[in-house]
């Protein structure tokens, strides 16, 4: 080693100029700053580097001149960190912000209570599911967000006519429509939000309207017929692609399809194969209507729209008229859920008032029976009331009749509560068989067959 080396490793053989360098640091009486670099610096620069110990000696320090108004901060001469402390906050910035993929929405708490969790704006998409009252998709809507857009399509491929030359959608059933949603929106109205209508296909209409307010997310109730599940297809693709996040919801069975006690593939096809399955199984408890709902998004100022007449979905509104010029009986239903609730609540109080009588025969006649019905297939049909709440509010009205038919020799099938359940329950197999053929049909390119049916 030459002796250039020797005296810059030697601190002896140093120079004075040399000395006049190094600035004694004395132990100061200052309070200890700790500096967690994790939470400010990327962490490749948190990798200490190689140090010549001719750099750090005891009680001296080496302070460049650069940074000179540093020199009255205590830096450790250790040349190892220390780690690093807790803090309320994480960083973000990453070893290589390059590598790392962006995330379509920032992470959010499992509690939307926090402002900062919520989404900035979502869109309800109303389906079959024309109701505020036991609403899955809405009261998820209105939790995870701060503003709401409620929106409804009417699908110009839903009427016309079929390949068969009839109507695809019926006049009588159009009118019962209009009037449903008109009612949706005059519940909406009345709790501070409102109705988006559009005539047009839900996967454009829904994308501009999600570009126009900034939403983050689209809430749904999903559905089970085979064109129903290809359109949910539809939207999830073009909402992918716009970065926005689609939230399915169950709401159209007395009985979840997430509480079945078999996988969906595995359901029995036969009646009563299903029934003895989900025997025992309990009914979710309904979620009550909001008093107060989150305001539309102020971005975008988008118009709610008209609701279409049944001229608008090119219907002959005198389809709907009898030959004498007024309404056809069919035209006499009212739709809506606030029509809908009414004939609940008139429906459990002629239970209540009405019990079963006992025949000398051991039988029972009972308003329930064949010859009597609710009378509210229409209406749970477009989800003005949900089969959940209809079971829940006959179940509080009907206590006394519950346990007349309880107490049948028969268990009470065919009688009371239990005949609705029965009723209920076809309801339910017939959705459920439906939306498990038609998800195998669109996995599967081959031909899936199915015996199914609409009841309501």
């Amino acid at each position: 080693m030459d002796s250039k080396n020797q005296s810059s490793d030697n601190p002896e053989n140093q120079t004075p100029q040399e000395d006049q360098q190094l600035v004694p640091c004395p132990p100061l009486p200052i309070a200890s700053i700790s500096l967690s670099l994790s939470t400010i610096l990327p962490t490749h620069f948190l990798t200490p580097p190689k140090i010549s110990s001719t750099l750090f000696r005891p009680n001296k320090v080496k302070i460049p001149t650069q940074i000179s108004s540093l020199s009255n901060l205590s830096l450790s001469a250790s040349a190892t960190l220390p780690p690093p402390t807790k803090s309320n906050f994480k960083s973000t910035f990453s070893a290589n912000p390059l590598q790392d993929s962006l995330t379509l929405n920032p992470l959010r708490p499992s509690e939307p209570s926090n402002a900062a969790g919520l989404r900035r704006a979502s869109i309800v998409w109303f389906r079959n599911d024309l109701r505020v009252h036991d609403n899955e998709s809405l009261n998820a809507a209105h939790n995870e967000s701060m503003s709401v857009l409620p929106v409804y399509c009417f699908d110009p491929r839903d009427y016309g006519k079929s390949s068969s030359g009839f109507d695809k959608t019926g006049p009588y059933r159009a009118s019962f429509l209009i009037e449903s949603v008109t009612d949706l929106r005059k519940n909406l109205q009345a709790r501070g939000s409102d109705l988006v209508v559009r005539i047009g296909k839900p996967e454009t209409v829904l994308v501009e309207l999600a570009k126009a307010v900034g939403a983050e997310a689209v809430y749904a109730h999903r559905e089970v017929s085979y064109d129903e599940v290809k359109g949910e297809d539809k939207i999830e693709n073009v909402m992918k692609d716009e970065g926005v996040e689609v939230k399915y919801f169950w709401g159209s069975t007395l009985y979840h399809v997430d509480d079945l006690p078999f996988k969906l593939e595995e359901m029995p096809t036969n009646y009563g194969g299903f029934r003895e399955k989900v025997q025992g199984l309990e009914v979710r408890k309904t979620i009550e209507a909001l008093d107060q709902l989150r305001g539309l998004p102020a971005r975008g100022d988008v118009e709610t729209g008209e609701i279409p007449s049944l001229v608008d979905l090119g219907l002959n509104p005198s389809a709907t008229m009898g030959q004498n010029g007024k309404p056809a009986a069919n035209a006499s239903l009212v739709g809506g859920e606030n029509e809908a609730l009414q004939r609940l609540r008139k429906f459990a109080a002629e239970c209540q008032a009405q019990p079963n009588k006992e025949n000398k025969d051991g039988t029972t006649d009972s308003i329930y029976g064949a010859n009597f019905s609710c009378k509210i297939s229409p209406w749970l049909a477009m989800g003005c009331l949900s089969p959940r709440s209809m079971f829940d509010e006959l179940k509080k009205s009907t206590s006394r009749t519950i346990s007349a038919a309880s107490s049948q020799k028969d268990g009470g099938s065919g009688t009371g509560l239990n005949w609705l359940m029965y009723e209920l329950l076809w309801r339910d197999f017939f959705r459920f068989i439906t939306k498990k053929y038609s998800t195998a049909k669109q996995n599967s390119a081959a031909p899936v067959t199915a015996c199914v049916g609409a009841a309501a």
